[in-house]
């Protein structure tokens, strides 16, 4: 199967080598002006973002006590830090998981492929509805403003993980609260095919290419799928 960003078609890509015609980034832009965006970005929407991360996070509290989920994740330069969430699932989640994968040989191969449950029994109902709409996702600007995360970006991968991504492009930029996967397969594509993602983000990463993501994210918010 093939998929498609801008024209660009990102399955037949080898996993070993940079595509072929695009460029190492460079320029201003990555180097400065996409850190100077994502400040600017973070503190103009800050209003907005308090908005809606309040009244969740007193729901939240209201059944399940501390609203917030912290949990490492692996950044640039392989550098660990602590990712902020809004909390969706059950407090003995990592239990529960393993669980269910113990007694269900099919969630454990979608799991082994995916990293995700379609059908996840840790998810609150009211964590499935915050998912939906990625108000899980919001905290997330307050490592976006300390320069843990950019706005657009490939996603952040747990410690664990490290083993099952190849290639190197994720470890030379700041993970994304938005990018090329979130906005195109998604909870459709396996871990293995986020990393082509990656790598053909990296080798188009400008300004254009950024504000083209976040405009198909707002499209993707408008019509949300979670995960």
């Amino acid at each position: 199967m093939t998929y498609h960003f801008r024209g660009y078609e990102t399955a037949p890509l080898p996993m070993a080598a940079r595509p072929e015609g695009r460029r190492e980034p460079n320029g201003p832009y990555p180097r400065l002006f996409k850190r100077l965006l994502d400040i600017i970005l973070v503190i103009v929407a800050a209003p907005a973002v308090l908005a809606v991360i309040l009244p969740a996070a007193l729901a939240i509290a209201l059944q399940h006590g501390s609203p917030f989920y912290v949990q490492e994740r692996v950044g640039r330069g392989g550098r660990i830090f602590r990712m902020w969430k809004l909390r969706t699932m059950v407090p003995d989640a990592d239990a529960r998981l393993e669980r269910h994968l113990a007694d269900n040989p099919a969630a454990r191969a979608e799991w082994d492929e995916y990293q995700k449950l379609h059908d996840d029994p840790r998810v609150t109902p009211l964590g499935a509805l915050l998912r939906r709409s990625s108000i899980d996702e919001l905290p997330q600007l307050w490592n976006v403003l300390k320069g843990d995360m950019s706005i657009v970006g490939p996603r952040p991968f747990m410690p664990s993980q490290r083993s099952l991504y190849p290639g190197e492009e994720y470890y030379r930029m700041a993970p994304g609260l938005t990018g090329m996967w979130q906005v195109s397969l998604r909870n459709e594509s396996s871990f293995a095919q986020r990393a082509q993602f990656d790598r053909l983000y990296f080798h188009n990463l400008s300004l254009r290419t950024d504000l083209a993501l976040m405009l198909r994210t707002v499209g993707v918010l408008l019509r949300p799928t979670g995960g």
